[in-house]
């Protein structure tokens, strides 16, 4: 049976200079990611026009980016929803590191109950 269950924390990597992104699974209909990003570091400004991009704030906290030249606090615990073609960025401002799981998928999704 093809893994299913995986620890974020074996999946962090991160870099002096640039905030780091790792691929923790990707399947045919999306992408979870964990990223990094240490004090006085930013993931610029961007969009994806195929797919939805939903961060959950693991540690830390700092300024969102939900448009450019716009800062929204942030903090662990906090869940983010950047619908396909919306602008997200995110800039760590203060001494602490901030990481958030990111997932990139397919909308809408269907539901099936299975019970």
């Amino acid at each position: 049976m093809e893994e299913r269950i995986f620890k974020v924390a074996d999946f962090e990597k991160e870099d002096k200079d640039l905030a780091v992104k790792t691929l923790i699974k990707g399947t045919d209909m999306s992408n979870t990611v964990v990223w990094v990003v240490k004090p006085n570091q930013s993931v610029k400004c961007h969009k994806h026009d195929n797919c939805d991009d939903i961060w959950y704030v693991l540690e830390g906290s700092g300024l969102f980016h939900p448009e450019v030249g716009k800062d929204v606090l942030v903090k662990a615990g906090d869940v983010i929803i950047n619908k396909a073609g919306d602008c997200h960025g995110l800039t760590n401002n203060t001494n602490n590191d901030f990481k958030f799981l990111g997932v990139l998928t397919m909308s809408p999704a269907n539901y099936e109950a299975l019970e």
